[in-house]
């Protein structure tokens, strides 16, 4: 048997793959087994990775091939790599484009299985063929347009992700340019990973690109690939974002940085419900509706307009009816942007089918390296709970256990070091629950913002924070995404949704954008000691440790102590 010492790798025939965090190898063996597998657990020592059928189909349509990552396992494991799993590796990573969807007529796609082996499980499953109008002869089958989405979805399930060739709708035209110089007379081009990023979900106009997802660290300017792929197509666009204030900020980005006039330019929210050349939505419309048992009224809107490209901001968090509605418009092109692939309720698979594969990807510590974004300082600090409230945690459910250990009121004196020792800079504390939020604000003297919160109240908040006339914000969930507060470089969590790592990952993301001077943010998650939201946390951190992220543990009486950073 071969053995290496000196890597950092154990391949395992569960397909799991263990990986030494105290290896000098470890940074390069994580960015590349990253690009295949999906990290499941990550404590100090031993990070474990899986590779599955979706983390491989990925991986295929980003470009990778079964051998690129049969190599990056040999070039890092200690053992010799499970014959098995050198089959499973090939197999499912050559399942992605053995069946293609290509145009036939204007009524149809055909379907093309590779071989007639192939063809014959797609035939014989009723849940394919239901979607399935004919057979062409040994290896094809004709859709029609309409079922291209879900025929699409039918086929994953029975593992033989489709290849779709079948093209999309060019849409209205519209004369879309990006500046040289944006309004402040500030010269703007896109950064080299942004235009690879275009240049990936373009794939010069062919069939290969036009749906699929970016996925770039928050801060790293998301928009602005959308913003380069909408002056490639140079079409009607829509796009759909988390909220209004999300709406505004984009709004705001095609003023400054394109030839849009405003009238060009609707938004469609609650507010506002404007049709445009390029228009702005929200996911809460869309999914807004009087009663359950009604139809959504607003999914008019994605046929609204003669619409050449979809934008579906923050893709990660996009509603679970909207899955539907985008499973019948297949034809236009859809551009996801994230900062994370993970969703919360497992639909990464409709993300994948519906709105397109991974086409780009760029680990974050690389552009921290590039100081593209800040270089973070994560600090986990663990407090004591309160000693009258130890009897009611204890007897209390799961559930409420966590409430418990989120609200500690023991966490507020840390609260107020933490703001001592960061007294010059721009700090937003963060949580999830409005009574614990109220109180932090009131004992800060700090504006809150929640749900509540009216937009333009939240707006001239936030133009505050970002003018420096404010200098604490305290913030729920509705900052978890797409805020723009650049000066922002603490971030203090007090609270959170259990173990949601999408949430953990756009909540340091609201301190990431570039710094001048050191360049560094920092993040702190106080946290229980010894409770169910010590036990979240750890769930919580496992994007971020992916990434390169490492939190430092401290318990709450070593703050006092700790230097800056």
């Amino acid at each position: 048997m071969v053995y290496n010492s000196s890597n950092p790798l154990i391949v395992q025939s569960d397909r799991t793959l263990l990986l030494e965090a105290i290896n000098p190898l470890f940074e390069q063996a994580r960015d590349e087994i990253a690009l295949f597998s999906e990290l499941e657990k990550s404590p100090e020592y031993v990070h474990t990775y899986r590779i599955t059928p979706l983390s491989l189909w990925n991986a295929a349509a980003s470009g990778l091939t079964a051998e690129a990552i049969i190599a990056s396992l040999r070039r890092y494991t200690k053992f010799e790599i499970p014959e098995g799993l050198i089959r499973y590796i090939v197999d499912y990573t050559e399942r992605y484009g053995r069946v293609l969807i290509e145009p036939f007529d204007s009524s149809h796609i055909i379907l093309k299985a590779q071989d007639e082996l192939i063809a014959a499980e797609i035939w014989n499953d009723r849940n394919v063929r239901q979607y399935i109008s004919d057979r062409q002869d040994e290896v094809s089958f004709l859709v029609p347009l309409g079922e291209r989405g879900r025929i699409k979805q039918a086929l994953v399930k029975i593992g033989y992700p489709a290849k779709d060739l079948a093209g999309y709708v060019s849409g209205a035209p519209l004369d879309f340019r990006l500046k040289e110089f944006d309004s402040l007379g500030v010269p703007f081009r896109l950064r080299d990973y942004q235009r690879q990023a275009v240049d990936a979900f373009y794939a010069e106009g062919s069939a290969e690109g036009g749906s699929g997802v970016v996925v770039l660290p928050c801060g790293a300017g998301k928009t602005m690939v959308a913003l380069g792929v909408m002056e490639k197509l140079r079409c009607h666009t829509l796009v759909l974002t988390t909220g209004v204030t999300a709406a505004r900020q984009w709004i705001k980005e095609l003023l400054d940085k394109t030839n849009l006039s405003p009238d060009l330019i609707g938004e469609y929210n609650g507010e506002k419900k404007l049709l445009r050349p390029v228009t702005i939505a929200t996911y809460n419309i869309l999914v807004h509706r009087k009663r359950k048992t009604d139809d959504y009224p607003h999914f008019s809107l994605f046929n609204g307009s003669d619409w050449g490209l979809i934008v579906y901001d923050e893709v990660h968090l996009l509603p679970a009816p909207v899955f539907r509605i985008t499973a019948e418009i297949q034809a236009r092109r859809r551009l996801g942007l994230t900062a994370t692939l993970v969703r919360e309720d497992g639909r990464e698979e409709e993300v994948f089918t519906l709105i397109g594969p991974k086409k780009y990807d760029v680990p974050w510590k690389v552009l921290e390296r590039q100081r593209w974004i800040a270089r973070a300082e994560c600090l986990e600090i663990r407090v004591e709970l309160v000693q009258d409230m130890r009897l009611a945690y204890a007897v209390s459910d799961e559930r409420e256990k966590f409430r418990i250990a989120s609200e500690n009121p023991n966490k507020l004196p840390v609260i107020m070091e933490l703001l001592r020792r960061h007294a010059s800079d721009h700090v937003l504390i963060i949580g999830q629950y409005i009574n614990q939020l109220r109180d932090i604000a009131r004992m800060i003297s700090a504006p809150i913002i929640t749900g509540d919160t009216p937009n333009h109240e939240r707006e001239r908040l936030y133009a505050q924070f970002r003018n420096g006339s404010l200098s604490r914000l305290v913030v729920s969930k509705v900052a978890n995404f797409s805020v723009d507060l650049p000066d922002a470089n603490v971030a203090i969590q007090v609270s959170g949704t259990f173990g949601s790592r999408q949430e953990e990952a756009q909540r340091l993301g609201r301190v990431l954008r570039p710094k001048p001077g050191d360049n560094v943010a920092y993040f702190y998650s106080l946290v229980t000691k010894d409770s169910r939201e010590q036990f979240f946390a750890a769930n919580r951190q496992l994007f971020l440790t992916e990434q390169g992220y490492r939190y430092r543990i401290v318990n709450s009486d070593a703050v006092p102590v700790l230097g800056r950073g």
